[in-house]
This record gives structure tokens, C-alpha cells and sequence, in this order.
């Protein structure tokens, strides 16, 4: 493990002697390319032209009248590929491009990363291959053969839950055995260093334009700013523009599942402790003997045992407070703006609009919730959990 990469004490290096030369490699591509015009100017054209940034952002009227105070909606659900994975997808996939890599791979839970860089294997014409627990593949089948259609070779994953975590580390097993020819496109703010940073300074762009459009629409910061957590990435993206300004509320929503005195949830930063976990030091789901717990959420893309280092670090020291929404009030919030705005959420974002349903609001609050992504993946999955039926006698 080395020191560097670390927020506060959190994450940091903690992988097998054969990683290391390739995260090495990674970070000094990382740092070469950052600030490269040429490398920025394909970059910015890509996610103008082929992503379709930026991304408005909306005030959501009736929504507003529903919680007594003015929502916006960050609508990375209307970047191609469906959320804001794609940012990171091409960020990391011309990253892959510059370094000569001739193979991707990644891991998905809900779909979106792996289509993400599926589509993004696709534009750079490199093969691509995702990893995705056998759960997550049906219940996200859509995403699946939007994979399949782009030309990417999907590997189920069987072991454990079938989830995300399990993803993760057959991927990294991959990668150990193919570092000389293969880029892994790490989908969020987790794992080893320097993936943290990488994933945060492609995401980043999201709170840049959310800050611009704010300022443009009420002349005036936000009270609050309120994303969904798994690993993280949507929520790093949009809180580093507002990080600085100690009179905006960073607010992380984390999957309670079946409710978070049970065993069925994934609120890592709640219930979690220290520990290593897939590379880096952070909050970890864990028994007292130190194994990692299985995780439970209705939405694939949180279910998940760990959380991004600068997310543990900005709880630690009360930058970003942390709560957490059920499986039921997820659904309630997933159904109610599609009635309410005719904007389906995903899962994963419909655990931030939940906890605005819920939290102390005064009327001159301005809230900006960070729509992570489109509902399209879930519909089939919510919709019976709603008992909406799509068939008629």
C-alpha cells in the first residue's frame, strides 16, 4: 500500500504486488493526459456532441408543490447511455485510447457503466467485455442486450450474491491476468488509487454546470444539494463544485433496503466500519469477525458493501451528511415523480427524491437533487413491485 491517493486516512493502495505496476501506469497516464489540450478538446467535443452536455437543468414545479419548497432536477438521465456513467465512460475509454490498450473491460450492477462503456468500446472500436452478477442480469435485462447490441461480451458472474461485489472482483481478476493488454474502465469512486480521483475529475462536470445553471436561474447558491449513494460517482460529480461553500448541504442517500435495522440494506456509511475493501481503506459492511455482509437494495446499481474513500472522509469531518431511504419510500418517490413530472427516475435517484419527500424543508429552500438516471432499466422490476400491470383483458 502506498500513502498516496488518500483522503484523510481513507483510501490508499491495498492490492496484490502484480496491480501495482498497472495502477502505476494508470496514474501517470492519468496525469499526463488531465490537463492535455488535445486530449481535453476530444474530450469536450465528445461530451457535447455524442453524450449531449450539458445537461439542463430542471425546475421541477409540481414536485416543488408536493415538498413545499423549490426543487431542480439535474437531468443527467437525458445523457446518452441514460445516466451520468457515461461521462466516465468516455473520460476512462480515451484515457484507454491514448495508453494503446486493446481490450476493455469493466463491472455493472444496474447496467448503465457496463453499457456505458459498451457503447464506448463501440465509438473507440476496442473489444469490450463487461462483468455482471447473474442477479443484476435479470433484473436489468435491458441493459443487457443494449450491451449485447453494441458488441459487448457480457460474463455472468455466479458466485456469492450474483451482485455488483462479486462483479468487481472477477474483474480485477481479469485485469491481473491481462494488465499489459487491458484497460479497466472502474466504474465509480472506489476501489485503489488512483480510480477515485480519476472517476471524480471525469464527473465533476456535472456540479460545474449545476453551479453555472443555479446562479443563472435564482441569482443564488443552493440550500442543499441531494444525490443517491452506492459507491458514489453521481454524488462526488455534483458535490465538488459546492464543497467549498459551507452554506450548502451536501446530502448522500443511501439504500435502506427492506429498512436499516435489518440485515437487508446497503447503507455502508450508517451501519459500516473501517476496513479494506476491493483496494482502498473506507466504510465497509462487515460482521464482528471482519467478512464482508451481503447487501440488499431494489435497486441494483446500490447494491453494494463499501463506498467511495472521499465520501467516508467528508462524513468524518461533517462536510456531507449521509441518510438512507427504504425500498418502499424509493418506490413511492419512483412512482410519484413519473405521475407528478412525467420524468421516470431510475431507482438509484428515486432514494434521493425520497429523502427530499422526508427531510425538514422551509419554503424558501432551493434544493437541487441530482437525477442520476433514466427509470427505463427498472420499469418491469418497479412496476411489479407497484402492482402496475401491463396487460388488460
Amino acid at each position: 500500500m502506498k500513502s498516496k491517493g488518500k483522503f484523510g486516512k481513507y483510501g490508499g493502495m491495498f492490492v496484490p504486488e502484480t496491480l501495482m505496476p498497472a495502477l502505476e501506469e494508470l496514474e501517470r497516464a492519468f496525469h499526463t493526459y488531465k490537463n492535455d489540450k488535445t486530449f481535453n478538446a476530444e474530450l469536450n467535443d465528445l461530451l457535447k456532441t455524442y453524450a449531449g452536455r450539458p445537461t439542463p437543468l430542471y425546475h421541477a414545479k409540481k414536485l416543488s408543490a408536493q415538498c413545499g419548497c423549490t426543487i431542480y432536477l439535474k437531468r443527467e438521465d437525458l445523457l446518452h447511455g441514460g445516466a451520468h456513467k457515461t461521462n466516465n465512460g468516455l473520460g476512462q475509454g480515451l484515457l484507454a485510447k491514448r495508453m494503446g490498450k486493446k481490450r476493455l473491460i469493466a463491472e455493472t450492477g444496474a447496467g448503465q457503466h457496463g453499457f456505458a462503456t459498451a457503447l464506448v468500446g463501440a465509438y473507440f472500436g476496442i473489444p469490450t467485455e463487461i462483468y455482471m452478477g447473474v442477479e443484476d442480469i435479470k433484473r436489468q435485462h435491458m441493459n443487457v442486450l443494449r450491451m449485447l447490441l453494441c458488441g459487448a461480451k457480457i460474463n455472468p458472474v455466479s458466485t456469492g450474491t450474483g451482485t455488483l461485489k462479486e462483479a468487481i472482483n472477477d474483474a480485477l481478476r481479469d485485469w491481473i491476468t491481462n494488465i499489459k493488454t487491458t484497460y479497466y474502465v472502474f466504474g465509480t469512486v472506489a476501489g485503489p488509487h488512483p480510480y477515485p480521483t480519476i472517476v471524480k475529475h471525469f464527473q465533476k462536470i456535472i456540479g460545474k454546470e449545476t453551479r453555472q445553471q443555479i446562479l443563472k436561474a435564482e441569482e443564488r447558491l443552493p440550500n442543499a444539494i441531494i444525490a443517491c449513494v452506492g459507491g458514489g460517482s453521481n454524488a462526488m460529480g455534483i458535490f465538488d463544485a459546492f464543497k467549498n461553500d459551507n452554506t450548502v448541504r451536501l446530502i448522500g442517500v443511501e439504500p435502506a433496503g427492506k429498512g436499516i435495522n435489518t440485515k437487508f440494506h446497503g447503507a455502508t456509511l450508517a451501519k459500516g466500519k473501517e476496513g479494506v475493501f476491493q483496494g482502498s481503506l473506507s466504510y465497509v459492511l462487515q460482521n464482528e469477525e471482519g467478512q464482508i455482509q451481503d447487501t440488499y437494495s431494489i435497486s441494483a446499481g446500490l447494491d453494494y458493501p463499501g463506498v467511495g474513500p472521499e465520501h467516508a472522509f467528508l462524513r468524518d469531518i461533517k462536510r456531507a451528511e449521509y441518510f438512507s431511504a427504504t425500498d418502499k419510500e424509493a418506490l413511492e418517490a419512483f412512482k410519484l415523480l413519473s405521475e407528478c413530472e412525467g420524468i421516470i427516475p431510475a431507482l438509484e435517484s428515486a432514494h434521493a427524491i425520497a429523502y427530499v419527500l422526508k427531510m425538514k424543508k422551509k419554503k424558501s429552500d432551493i434544493i437541487i437533487i441530482n437525477l442520476s438516471g433514466r427509470g427505463d432499466k427498472d420499469l418491469y422490476h418497479a412496476c411489479n413491485a407497484l402492482g402496475i400491470k401491463g396487460t388488460y383483458e
